[in-house]
């Protein structure tokens, strides 16, 4: 997505923040071509604000992002960086979002969208329950989806409010992929390993085959009486956010922990799935409560992670930098946490370990990492309502430093918002 006319607000802000004079001297080895590897830290440049508690950024396989807020309402960013006037859709009378993990979570556009229109939801419904649903973009303009169109594929029971986790994503392979938390709660912490529930699991749709959905043949539990077919992956305690690689095809998926760690799981291109993640046998790598196991299960452990809380509470995957502004970030994952803010890269070690580095350490609030068509990488602040695209920088150049949540708003998803950006079009609530 390229900028070409930022609001004047935030252009008086830019030059104000550019005009600070701040650089980064670090010193690290080189790249091909005389990048070094590591020297660079990341910081988020305003692209357009005024949102209410923004939950998602992303794309239609165009130039244009799509903002999704968590009462229920998705916006459009155009490509000159503007946000539109009119809301691409509104659900809100249908969504529940009376508690910070519930609401309007996730959104994809099939692969086929620009010949089909369709896109699909992750939302709560006034019920509290998950509902997977089917819409289209109206006939007329392609700014504006049809809210008459929705077709519901799939509904989940949620025996809490929490641990809904969100993410949709079309995989390589054209199917929809979708994951769905433990449920919450310490009646929940047996959902993630039993096979009769979806909850705790990454699931594997075939969309195109049949309405509502059809089962991939291969999906690695099909037959399994014990497991339900649609699953794919098991073990998750809260799946938030999740991404393929869109150059590899890798899973990175961004777990978010219990009580000592926060996970980013991973799979390789091509992997079979019914991989079991340990929740809530494991955390991390130390056990947690494994009478929930069974004896000689097999378990795939996270390749990285933090500590909970001496590093954050909540993790927010991201993904794996493919854009073309910026190469020193080509091929780091990217991901963040919801609490203390911080934003690391990841990138493989040598003998299978992972590198982990903190390359912005001060910004609170932020709710979700977002892709553009291009590659390029985005946040959303949930607190102050703006969008922000992440930019590496480099030693001796000027740096835009990442902007802080006002003072006594709690760092947690949904406790506050920056009056100044709470405009009256977001004040409309059911």
């Amino acid at each position: 997505m390229t900028l070409k006319r930022p609001s004047f607000f935030l252009a008086g802000l830019l030059c104000l923040l550019m005009g600070s004079g701040l650089a980064l001297a670090a010193a690290g080895q080189s790249r091909p071509g005389g990048q070094p590897a590591d020297d660079y830290l990341v910081s988020f440049v305003p692209v357009a604000g005024g949102f209410y508690q923004p939950v998602g950024i992303f794309n239609a396989g165009d130039g244009r992002l799509f903002v999704i807020e968590r009462q229920g309402i998705i916006w459009i960013i155009d490509q000159n960086g503007s946000r539109l006037p009119q809301p691409f859709l509104d659900i809100h009378h249908k969504v529940d979002d009376a508690f910070w993990e519930q609401g309007l979570l996730g959104l994809v556009f099939h692969p086929n969208y620009a010949q089909n229109g369709y896109f699909y939801l992750n939302y709560n419904d006034l019920n509290g329950n998950t509902n997977i649903a089917r819409f289209r973009v109206s006939a007329g303009d392609p700014n504006v989806a049809d809210p008459a169109s929705e077709q519901l594929l799939l509904l989940v029971n949620q025996p809490t409010d929490t641990h809904n986790a969100g993410d949709l994503h079309f995989g390589p392979d054209g199917y929809l992929y979708f994951g769905l938390g433990d449920g919450g709660g310490i009646g929940s912490l047996g959902n993630a390993q039993d096979g009769q529930t979806l909850l705790g699991k990454m699931m594997r749709l075939d969309v195109d085959s049949a309405f509502p959905y059809a089962i991939p043949p291969d999906n690695p539990f099909v037959g399994n009486s014990a497991v339900r077919d649609e699953i794919w992956l098991l073990g998750l305690r809260n799946p938030w956010r999740f991404s393929f690689d869109r150059l590899t095809g890798e899973l990175y998926i961004g777990n978010v922990g219990g009580v000592n760690f926060e996970e980013v799981e991973y799979l390789p291109a091509g992997a079979a799935g019914g991989n079991n993640f340990g929740w809530p046998c494991y955390e991390g790598t130390s056990p947690y409560r494994p009478e929930y196991c069974a004896p000689g299960t097999q378990f795939t452990f996270p390749i990285t992670g933090y500590a909970n809380p001496a590093e954050g509470c909540a993790m927010i995957g991201g993904f794996v930098y493919r854009g073309t502004q910026f190469p020193l970030m080509a091929g780091d994952y990217l991901f963040s946490d919801a609490c203390k803010g911080s934003l690391w890269r990841a990138r493989p070690g040598g003998g299978g370990t992972w590198q982990r580095r903190v390359v912005n350490a001060g910004y609170l609030g932020l709710s979700s990492l977002g892709e553009g068509a291009d590659g390029e990488l985005y946040a959303a602040g949930l607190h102050d309502g703006v969008v922000y695209h992440l930019v590496p920088t480099t030693p001796g150049h000027i740096f835009l430093p990442a902007l802080t949540v006002p003072a006594g708003f709690d760092a947690l998803p949904g406790a506050g918002y920056n009056a100044l950006n709470y405009t009256g079009e977001q004040q409309r609530r059911r």
